[in-house]
């Protein structure tokens, strides 16, 4: 016992260091740089305190390294184009290096640090520090997954600013790195990528703010619940960060960046969704017949500039060997080409991206975490560094918030009636114009702080004291009882049908009013963890229907009939309503009611049985779904917890919910695996967080993060959440000293530099 004690004496002086608390000097006299504490509470939250923001930095990274070293390290190879002599340049390696060496110039990450302020620059030097502490420290007991790797290197405050635009343009230019890096009027047409012009499967997000007027408190009330990669660096990380007297604010940050990207302090909350708005737009060229590498703008030709970029490739014998390739850019930004849109026959393709000249994230985050009220939350994100998101929030007061005030281009139905090129409907996403004519630019307004985007003026923002709402729809139905209207097309559609997902969550909420009339953070946890499948409801008793009496359909109507239409782990028959309604929802005329603008809600509802080749193939639909599960040897009526789960060191964790397509509110994606079932999250339910406060304004915040703190299988962190979340658990967020201190897991660390 007496050894076990001395250990411990020697441990704590080895975490606390040789300098007193209150003194800002070293053993020896030196000047301290760094100086922060960090607190661990219960299923590894940090808590980062330091006195200024280079230490609060340096804290930050530490933190996050201790559950994301390997994360880290890998997307800052990314970032530096040296994933291919690293790990080879297949899985899109190659292309990956070419495009961030081509877009992350040095001149634009001089241009970036130049429009950042004193406290950023402070924050990303001791960040850089932070993490390279951190390898010194645990250098020979790093993560399995990246233990001895010569990848896993010190970084620099620049690594950071190439980390913070990639992130940037991750739904822009960065949807279209291969398109990028092969664009050339010598490439065969067999060779090119296919482009995918959708966002990304999955990537969304639900969000419920509350206003006095339906708060049982009084106080407002807000529903975080982002749907984010469950691995790679897009992952949340829980983290609270405090200056005292200046900063105090607590959240989630994605593992490669330093900011609280949704949270709460103690007097407002805030959260985001994917927003409707689009964040580029493609120019076709018009090129010289006398030269593919000149392009018609004003009666005249201008250059196309080529930009050659060194590649490093390692080869499966482990040698290193040097490649050059070539990028092309115009002054609305890089070529493109797919199989689509080729540069021949006298045209080629350049995209102008709303966010790469955007610098404005650290400010804008940083006064987002020291708002007082949702009029400040306006004001912040007023200052133009949310990048592709809608906000919504909530404060003390009792105000609920919404905007979509993101990173977007200047453009108006004038403009697209006058510039815009028709697509195929495959490539309806993309807005083509005109590139010949400088009349098709996106305008400049000079209260807009980034060039050719809208100005936050001009973009959908409502504060209501009842509620609004988002789930990856428009900001028109914001409020089902306001909508907002009047706003450019390129933000997002109006008097249009919305998702099943957003309908869900509008309809819990009608019917929380209905049944409550005065709401509390437990109904919007229900809204979330009662895993009802609002498509079901709505449709399935028209499905039936088609069964009966049809033999054929017995064993999987069967499966439907007995389905409590829930997606919790224990429900029977959910999977074959998912495949049943991946090809249904295809149909033409499945509706029985179109979309009504009298009841948009409500509308479209019911199957068309009427129609008799309606339901020919919403028999041809539940058929093919039992083959599918028959054939991947998934029993109609398993229990969803059995073959949807998460496989955490040789354990399957059930994971409830389901597709928001399928009429979801809670969200989680999969894909069918045979013998397995659903035994791959890649998206879905990640951070979530309700925040109130209390008649008295007493803060009172719980969270969940469905996939824990670490990726590591050898962290303590890696499945504790997921455990909880799989059970329909919550988690108390500690906020204050008292709250902290008195966790049972507290364990505390000073580090000093």
């Amino acid at each position: 016992m007496l050894l076990r004690i001395l250990g411990l004496l020697t441990l704590v002086a080895a975490v606390i260091g040789c300098a007193d608390a209150n003194n800002e000097r070293d053993a020896h006299g030196a000047d301290l740089q760094y100086d922060v504490e960090v607190r661990w509470t219960s299923f590894g939250i940090p808590h980062v305190k330091a006195d200024d923001w280079a230490s609060l930095g340096y804290g930050f990274a530490y933190a996050t390294a201790t559950d994301a070293v390997c994360v880290i390290a890998k997307d800052v190879q990314m970032v530096n184009g040296n994933l291919s002599a690293h790990f080879g340049s297949d899985s899109g390696n190659l292309q990956s290096d070419i495009f961030h060496k081509a877009i992350l110039t040095d001149a634009k990450l001089a241009d970036y640090d130049a429009q950042q302020s004193a406290r950023a620059k402070q924050m990303n030097a001791g960040y850089a520090a932070g993490y390279n502490r951190f390898l010194q420290d645990h250098k020979d007991t790093l993560p399995q997954s990246c233990a001895g790797a010569d990848w896993v290197r010190p970084i620099t405050e620049q690594d950071l600013v190439r980390l913070a635009v990639g992130v940037g343009i991750r739904y822009g230019l960065g949807r279209f790195q291969k398109q990028i890096a092969q664009a050339s009027p010598d490439t065969q047409q067999a060779e090119l990528a296919r482009a995918e012009w959708a966002l990304p499967t999955g990537i969304g997000s639900n969000a419920v703010a509350i206003g006095r007027d339906l708060s049982a408190s009084g106080r407002g009330l807000l529903l975080g619940n982002p749907h984010y990669p469950w691995h790679g660096a897009s992952r949340f990380h829980m983290i609270h960060l405090t200056i005292p007297g200046e900063l105090d604010v607590m959240g989630a940050s994605l593992l490669t960046t330093n900011r609280v990207a949704l949270g709460f302090n103690n007097d407002i909350a805030w959260t985001h969704t994917v927003s409707t708005a689009k964040r580029f737009t493609l120019y076709r060229l018009v090129l010289n017949p006398q030269n593919p590498y000149e392009y018609l703008y004003d009666g005249d030709y201008r250059p196309i500039e080529k930009r050659s970029v060194t590649v490093s490739v390692r080869g499966d014998d482990g040698q290193l060997t040097t490649e050059q390739h070539q990028t092309y850019f115009t002054h609305y930004g890089p070529v493109v080409e797919s199989a689509a849109l080729g540069w021949k026959d006298g045209a080629a393709f350049a995209i102008r991206d709303a966010v790469i000249d955007n610098y404005l994230t650290a400010e804008t985050y940083d006064a987002l975490a020291k708002a007082t009220s949702t009029a400040e939350i306006e004001a912040a994100i007023s200052q133009q560094g949310v990048y592709w998101t809608n906000t919504i929030a909530a404060d003390r007061d009792g105000n609920a918030f919404y905007a979509d005030i993101s990173g977007t281009p200047n453009i108006d139905e004038a403009l697209l009636q006058r510039c815009q090129i028709p697509l195929p409907e495959s490539m309806s996403y993309l807005i083509l114009l005109r590139g010949e004519d400088s009349s098709c630019e996106w305008y400049e307004d000079p209260s807009s702080r980034v060039a050719g985007t809208l100005p936050a003026q001009k973009m959908p923002r409502v504060t209501r004291t009842d509620y609004v709402s988002n789930s990856n729809d428009s900001y028109w139905l914001s409020n089902a009882d306001a909508p907002l209207e009047g706003y450019s097309p390129i933000i997002g559609a109006e008097r249009t049908a919305r998702s099943l997902r957003t309908r869900a969550g509008l309809t819990q909420l009608a019917e929380l009013r209905g049944q409550k009339q005065k709401l509390a953070l437990e109904d919007l946890q229900s809204m979330l963890y009662n895993q009802r499948n609002y498509g079901a409801e709505l449709l399935l008793d028209d499905v039936l229907r088609v069964c009966e009496g049809d033999a054929e359909l017995q064993d999987v109507c069967a499966a439907l009939q007995n389905w409590d239409r829930t997606m919790h782990v224990g429900a029977q028959g959910g999977h074959v309503w998912r495949e049943f309604w991946r090809d249904a929802r295809e149909i033409d005329g499945l509706y029985a009611k179109d979309f009504d603008l009298a009841d948009p809600v409500g509308t479209p509802a019911g199957i068309n049985l009427e129609n008799a080749e309606v339901q020919a193939q919403v028999k041809q639909a539940l058929l093919a779904a039992a083959q599918r599960l028959a054939e991947a040897n998934i029993p109609l009526d398993a229990e969803l917890g059995s073959i949807q789960y998460a496989q955490r060191n040789g354990v399957n964790i059930p994971i409830p919910g389901g597709e928001g397509w399928a009429g979801m509110f809670s969200m989680i994606r999969t894909n069918l695996q045979p013998d397995k079932g659903y035994a791959r999250i890649f998206h879905g339910n990640s951070y979530i967080q309700t925040v109130g406060w209390d008649a008295a304004g007493a803060l009172k915040a719980q969270g969940m993060l469905t996939y824990s703190q670490s990726p590591e299988p050898d962290s303590p962190h890696y499945k504790d959440l997921t455990e909880l979340y799989s059970a329909g658990q919550w988690i108390d967020l500690p906020f204050t000293d008292a709250q902290i201190s008195a966790d049972p897991q507290l364990r505390t660390l000073v580090l000093r530099q």
